[in-house]
């Protein structure tokens, strides 16, 4: 265990009774990408629980309760079904935790749900992007006509902020295994996003508030009741950009147009859909994929999921680039 997951695991214990929790309470790490994930068992009450613990610098607490106050209202309005953020002793839900003289971590606690994620590979995948394509549209709905509270706080997805200079995820050119002739296509590749996403437009009913990672992983299953979970990137985007999460790491699978169709199949059976929409589904995706290539390059030292995909993501990339260029 290096010095920095020890350091996760203190915050993670000392925030326990923060939130009232008994002494007896456990916190065992379950997901590590942009924050730790700990699953919280308190045997003195019987509760489970889900236990995030920011990464330094990622995200504001006034960002993390931005996220909460749309999770609440999402559940509240009827649109979809959310996690629920448990408040601490003193009633905040972003409780401030400091292990020695390190950074302090925000840390959040959320009620522990029931329920399974889909297998984007299963036999009920298809049936999961339909229940995904009707939940976003809900979603969209529900964003643009909720009014935020002042003072709400997330980040944007546009393309300045994704493959610009003030990427998220830093540098794509800073991926794994770019050499000269994945450096040009990939150049190639974010010319043509830049240009089709200035052409397509930020108007009100394309560019809103977003869940930005709406995957079947973020989905949980409990017989007939699905519920959405980690809003932790819900920012400014293309709605559309929500269907090109749907397939991240994936997005070169022989199912994904069987997959697009169900999701778009989903998505009409709430709100109509505009042929300009569909018509960039492709490019956002490239525009997500391309992202995850930036992700990989400055998350593989610590995200399991990043060093696993390593420099071969990089490989599927360039070719899903010059078949995506071959038509666009």
């Amino acid at each position: 265990m290096s010095v920095e997951e020890r350091i996760e695991d203190l915050a993670a214990a000392a925030a326990l009774p923060r939130f009232g929790l008994s002494p007896a309470a456990t916190a065992t790490l379950c997901n590590v990408s942009e924050n730790h994930t700990y699953r919280v068992e308190d045997p003195e009450s019987g509760s489970g629980y889900a236990l995030r613990v920011h990464r330094p610098g990622y995200r504001t607490s006034r960002q993390i309760d931005s996220e909460l106050e749309w999770i609440d209202a999402l559940r509240a309005d009827g649109a979809v079904d959310t996690c629920v953020a448990v408040p601490g002793a003193d009633g905040a839900r972003v409780v401030e935790v400091r292990v020695d003289d390190r950074a302090a971590r925000n840390v959040v606690l959320f009620e522990w749900l029931p329920g399974v994620a889909p297998d984007p590979e299963g036999a009920d995948a298809v049936a999961g992007f339909r229940t995904l394509g009707a939940i976003s549209a809900r979603m969209h709905a529900h964003a643009r006509a909720w009014p935020r509270p002042p003072g709400f706080d997330r980040p944007a997805w546009d393309y300045e902020r994704t493959l610009g200079p003030r990427g998220h995820r830093g540098a794509w050119q800073a991926g794994l295994g770019i050499g000269r002739e994945e450096l040009a296509v990939l150049e190639r590749l974010d010319a043509t996003i830049a240009r089709r996403l200035e052409a397509y437009g930020r108007p009100r009913d394309r560019f809103g508030l977003v869940h930005a990672d709406i995957r079947l992983a973020n989905l949980l299953v409990d017989g007939e009741h699905v519920r959405v979970i980690d809003f932790d990137d819900c920012g400014f985007g293309w709605f559309m950009y929500d269907f090109a999460t749907t397939v991240s790491f994936m997005e070169d699978h022989p199912r994904v147009p069987e997959l697009r169709d169900a999701w778009l199949a989903g998505y009409r059976s709430v709100a109509p859909l505009d042929a300009a929409d569909e018509a960039e589904l492709d490019t956002l995706v490239m525009l997500r994929r391309l992202l995850l290539v930036a992700w990989i390059g400055s998350h593989h030292t610590f995200a399991t999921e990043a060093a696993e995909l390593g420099a071969g993501f990089t490989a599927g990339t360039c070719a899903l680039a010059e078949e995506y260029l071959s038509t666009h």
